[in-house]
């Protein structure tokens, strides 16, 4: 089993959900990246989604830009990236890590060569956020040979072909996009998120994450209560935006009142 399947078979078991935060590698700098990744799970991570920094982000709205843009600047790289998770895994056999990025790097460095470096350094799983199920079914086998995760994206827009090409190919669980847009949005609807899963659980067995439009406490709850985990991007980005000074810990003390929130929504 899975890092990432024990971690849902294991909150499953105690009736909680997963808190799955977002970051970007190498923002606001390299150094800082692992020191962040540690202060999540001190914070309540169940999960961490690593974001690998790419020059077009399509799916991602203005504060992800920002973060690519200056990891970027950075120097930041895949090999980087997984380089990263290598050294967190030094101190955290645990916490399973996904990386989350666009097709080009991968396909510049080769599947079968990221899949076999990543899976060595600690990768669980990855979601490719431009790589649709249609033309995904070589390149799932060969994350799969390597204990890999594939990871898919579904949305409010999602066709019932294309759930039930998803839940043939994915692994770990599939993220649920809340709202029509990029990351960062607003106008979040529990009820309409609720309706859907219900319609996505009819062809997907595999845990169902929700992001977008997640940000404080509160939404996370709301979220909690209908999904199997709950997944924060931008508003996290936003607070290392906001300054290094401190950030570890604010970082710790935002995600540890979402994860008390989020214990409550079933009570």
């Amino acid at each position: 089993m899975s890092r990432i399947q024990n971690t849902f078979s294991r909150l499953q078991a105690a009736g909680r959900q997963a808190l799955i935060p977002y970051i970007t590698a190498g923002d606001p700098n390299p150094a800082t990246t692992v020191g962040v990744m540690h202060a999540l799970v001190a914070g309540g991570a169940d999960i961490i989604e690593l974001g690998v920094p790419f020059s077009d982000p399509m799916a991602d709205g203005p504060v992800i830009q920002r973060a690519s843009e200056r990891a970027l600047a950075h120097g930041m790289s895949l090999r980087k990236v997984i380089a990263m998770v290598a050294e967190f895994r030094k101190s955290d056999s645990d916490t399973p890590v996904v990386l989350m990025g666009y097709a080009n790097p991968m396909e510049a460095m080769g599947y079968e060569a990221f899949s076999e470096i990543a899976s060595v350094a600690g990768v669980d799983g990855v979601l490719t956020v431009d790589l649709p199920p249609e033309e995904a079914p070589e390149r799932v086998a060969v994350l799969k040979r390597f204990g890999i995760d594939p990871i898919f994206l579904l949305a409010p827009t999602t066709p019932v072909s294309r759930m039930q090409a998803v839940a043939k190919l994915a692994g770990g669980y599939v993220y649920y996009v809340s709202l029509k847009g990029v990351t960062g949005a607003a106008n979040l609807d529990i009820a309409s998120v609720a309706a859907k899963l219900n319609e996505l659980r009819q062809h997907i067995s595999l845990p169902i994450g929700v992001g977008f439009g997640i940000r404080d406490a509160a939404s996370a709850k709301a979220v909690a209560g209908v999904a199997d985990a709950v997944i924060i991007g931008s508003r996290i980005v936003q607070e290392v935006e906001n300054g290094e000074a401190g950030l570890a810990e604010r970082l710790k003390a935002f995600l540890s009142g979402v994860r008390a929130a989020m214990d409550t929504a079933r009570a």
